[in-house]
């Protein structure tokens, strides 16, 4: 079996070392490359051409989300992850439009990291819990999370519930208004027990909900479910 061929992207050189540290005990994993900043890693592309790319955000000189918009333009095919922490907002918001196909925490475990590697590999996308909240706390202020320049933090008046039917995003990918409340709840991060006890069902509804959901938008699990949720608001 081939290994999946991994480059980090990261001003932090223990994060580098830390990474790589942890591919060298996967069989199916392989470090191609590392680099400091947006430039180098899109050098490091056009080098060794990994299969995927884990992309810091906030970096000197060009930053990750510039850097994924110019790596995803040359080489469409190059997966991207984006290291994200609790405060990045910001940077969030512009790098959901970007097509990156995973966004997680740098705080994450090493195993929550390698699975979300084999996870975009197969052609999943990954947006964990965590980060899902904090865009999901955007939209429930109004905020379109992919509307806003990085380094902008105000708020817009209303919620996402307060848009009337025939300016509704969400209308136009076919789903029931119950279907787009559970969609709503996922793109929040709560799992199908919170979303059930938000919303008076039964888990077993809740779980045919999004059944029902995935095969009406044609994605395969809850994370592309939200990021569909999140690109649909764009």
């Amino acid at each position: 079996m081939s290994s999946i061929r991994v480059a980090v992207v990261d001003d932090d050189g223990l994060i580098r070392d830390g990474l790589g540290a942890i591919f060298e005990t996967q069989d199916d994993m392989e470090l191609v490359g590392a680099a400091g900043d947006g430039n180098a890693g899109i050098a490091l592309c056009d080098r060794v051409r990994p299969e995927i790319v884990l992309m810091d955000i906030r970096m000197p000189g060009l930053d990750g989300v510039s850097a994924t918009a110019q790596i995803k333009e040359r080489w469409p095919e190059i997966k991207v992850i984006v290291l994200t922490t609790f405060r990045d907002d910001a940077y969030i918001r512009s790098a959901i439009a970007l097509g990156a196909e995973g966004y997680i925490l740098k705080s994450s475990p090493a195993d929550a990291i390698v699975e979300s590697i084999r996870a975009v590999h197969r052609g999943a996308t990954v947006l964990q819990s965590d980060v899902a909240r904090t865009v999901g706390s955007m939209l429930s202020r109004g905020i379109d999370p992919a509307s806003l320049p990085a380094g902008e933090n105000g708020t817009t008046p209303g919620a996402v519930g307060d848009r009337d039917a025939g300016s509704d995003p969400l209308a136009a990918l076919g789903l029931s208004p119950r279907e787009r409340e559970v969609l709503t709840l996922i793109a929040e991060g709560l799992s199908n027990k919170e979303i059930a006890a938000s919303l008076n069902l039964s888990d077993g509804t809740v779980r045919n909900y999004v059944s029902e959901m995935l095969v009406k938008v044609d994605v395969r699990d809850r994370t592309q479910l939200a990021i569909l949720y999140y690109k649909s608001l764009r």
